[in-house]
């Protein structure tokens, strides 16, 4: 079933996320303001259990496909990823609600497990589309969108609220496999 895959290379494992996980992610979740552009809510151990069950009751509706981030040169568990909103008829899925610890951020190891992702989405699974959405505030996260080739596609104006009443612009990134095929020769 490619919603229980494991996706590794030699920085970075991504693992089936399961229920039991959420205390491995705790630590992590709990970092003050580390989802602010983001409408999840993880701080609490009530609301990183309950986040980590929608994202399996969105696995099983085949909708996303959660993981577990495991950062080999640490050693430790850095936060979650998830192929979502997957659309398996037109082939366009999104990778998102990614969050990683302060301590693994500027580390390369978003990017290489974006690689990891990429990759996988547009060989394996036979996708057209990978999109990304981000709050339009949210530089270092569009920069490193960009960075993987994403194309801006346009801005939905205050279209999500966030866990403190602001409702953010999002921005919707997306590549094309044949972008991805063209960017991914000079990635690393």
């Amino acid at each position: 079933m490619p919603e229980f895959i494991t996706l590794e290379n030699e920085a970075v494992r991504l693992s089936p996320l399961e229920l039991d996980n959420f205390h491995e992610l705790y630590p992590i979740a709990s970092q003050p303001k580390l989802v602010q552009y983001s409408p999840s809510d993880i701080e609490t151990p009530e609301a990183l259990k309950n986040y980590v069950t929608v994202a399996l009751e969105q696995r099983e509706m085949k909708t996303s496909i959660p993981f577990i981030i495991y950062d080999k040169g640490k050693g430790r568990h850095a936060g979650c990823t998830r192929y979502m909103n997957i659309d398996w008829h037109n082939k366009v899925l999104e990778i998102g609600a990614t969050w990683i610890g302060r301590e693994f951020q500027g580390s390369g190891l978003n990017a290489q497990m974006k690689f990891l992702m990429l990759n996988h989405a547009f060989d394996e699974m036979g996708f057209e589309k990978v999109e990304f959405r981000v709050d339009e505030r949210n530089l270092r996260s569009r920069k490193a969108v960009e960075k993987l080739g994403g194309v801006l596609e346009g801005i939905f104006r205050k279209n999500v609220y966030l866990l403190d009443g602001f409702k953010r612009n999002t921005c919707c990134y997306g590549i094309l496999k044949e972008e991805w095929d063209k960017a991914r020769i000079t990635f690393f």
